[in-house]
């Protein structure tokens, strides 16, 4: 296999999120694949892609404050470097000052030879003149201070501020800044909490029990996961915990008819029909093969047999599918305002009109979706977003035009730490420790 250098590799992933719109974790896997990877590196490539993408607002402010050139004419494969380099400056004790300044010019060279004197300028001024760096007070300026501080856009701070006002937008600004816990789902179809702890254990993973859902598990020091036998065998699958609690809120039974009109990756899928004990029938569908391809993939791994997979469009609608299903869940496509702090990129991938257009699109697909479930059957929304929009004010618009659906209340589905006094739950990093998440649970009148 082919040895890396760290910091040429996490260089690389961020020039595919940042060219190529990519995923994080995608663009990591794509750069990690078929390398072999020291503990040692794959912990810092991952401190510096992540780290970068968390502060990027604010690195880029220090940069402004410290080069001649203007930011728009700096090249993009230069400035994501000198980012690596301010990023190990300001966070990375470990690493001593020289050392980050001398590889971030060698990386330089690499790229363009002719940065190398800029980039070292830059990162050497910075040493030098850290503590004159200003950024506005809070008194000053309060979008700017929230914007440079949290690196977060101006548009998004501007709008949880006035959605949630300045202690609750700073908390939440905070919160999506911190590395979340890995969560995974212990597999019921194919073990048991006990057993699965110990064979983590034995693996060397560290295990921390300290979860909300019953099949949930955090887990740390991990290597690489797809790797791992007990991965393969299928006993667990990742899964935040948030997210876990849709299938719960759904109930399925064994021997139901159960449609997921968004399936893929198929997290919910699985979980789904391993609370329906692997019996019955769930048929998912997505828009793209490739996706649909994961979901039978885990499917396999996990031991599942009563999922069937289909290319559908959700915005269109199946009229062989009327009144068929026990139960069916929408997890719209959504601006994922909720998995900041997994997937940092999506604060600059974002943009306010999105927000609009997911709204409509997702009102449409519920609305598709309702036609499919049984009289006294149930009609499942989540979401990975904290926005009103796309949320309580798309059922709000959806119930006012479907006198036959009515909300239920879901409290009794969850654990108790997340009930609370409306039959609907929207969870907040800052206050649940969970990912941004909406679920809402609608019945059918008979």
């Amino acid at each position: 296999m082919e040895k890396i250098n760290a910091r040429k590799c996490a260089y690389h992933i961020l020039i595919d999120i940042e060219e190529n719109n990519a995923y994080s974790n995608i663009a990591m896997n794509r750069q990690l694949k078929g390398k072999s990877v020291e503990s040692v590196d794959r912990r810092l490539i991952t401190e510096l892609v992540y780290g970068v993408l968390e502060n990027k607002i604010y690195l880029d402010f220090m940069i402004g404050k410290l080069s001649k050139i203007k930011m728009k004419k700096i090249d993009p494969k230069v400035l994501n470097i000198l980012r690596m380099g301010l990023y190990q400056l300001i966070y990375l004790d470990k690493i001593p000052s020289f050392a980050a300044v001398n590889e971030s010019v060698k990386l330089v060279k690499k790229i363009d030879f002719k940065a190398s004197g800029f980039v070292n300028g830059i990162l050497r001024n910075f040493i030098r003149d850290r503590e004159n760096i200003k950024v506005p007070t809070l008194s000053e300026n309060q979008v700017m201070h929230l914007c440079i501080t949290y690196s977060h856009p101006k548009w998004m701070v501007e709008s949880w501020l006035k959605e949630f006002g300045q202690d609750f937008t700073i908390a939440l600004l905070k919160a999506n800044n911190e590395t979340p816990k890995l969560s995974v789902r212990m597999n019921t179809l194919k073990t048991t909490k006990k057993e699965l702890v110990e064979k983590l254990i034995r693996q060397g993973i560290d295990v921390f029990e300290d979860t909300y859902v019953e099949e949930a598990i955090h887990i740390g020091n991990l290597k690489n996961i797809a790797e791992m036998e007990i991965y393969k065998e299928g006993f667990f699958q990742i899964q935040d915990e948030s997210s876990m609690l849709v299938a719960h809120v759904l109930d399925p039974k064994p021997g139901e008819f159960v449609i997921d009109v968004c399936a893929a990756p198929g997290g919910k899928t699985t979980h789904i029909a391993q609370l329906m004990k692997n019996k019955g029938k769930i048929l998912a569908r997505d828009i793209y093969e490739h996706k649909l391809k994961l979901i039978n993939d885990n499917a396999k791994r996990l031991g599942i047999e009563i999922i069937k997979t289909e290319v559908f469009n959700a915005k269109e609608t199946d009229e062989n599918l009327y009144g068929q299903a026990d139960k069916v869940l929408v997890d719209a496509p959504c601006s994922g305002l909720g998995i900041i702090r997994r997937k940092p990129e999506l604060k600059y991938n974002k943009k306010p009109e999105d927000t609009k257009q997911l709204a409509k699109l997702q009102l449409d697909i519920l609305n598709n979706a309702s036609n499919y479930v049984k009289k006294d059957g149930i009609l499942v929304y989540s979401t990975c977003t904290i926005e009103s929009q796309e949320n309580i004010d798309v059922i709000k618009k959806f119930i006012n035009s479907h006198e036959d659906f009515e909300i239920r209340d879901i409290n009794d589905y969850l654990p108790i730490n997340f009930r609370g006094e409306q039959k609907i739950l929207q969870l907040y990093p800052n206050i649940h420790g969970t990912d941004g998440f909406f679920i809402c649970k609608l019945k059918k009148k008979a």
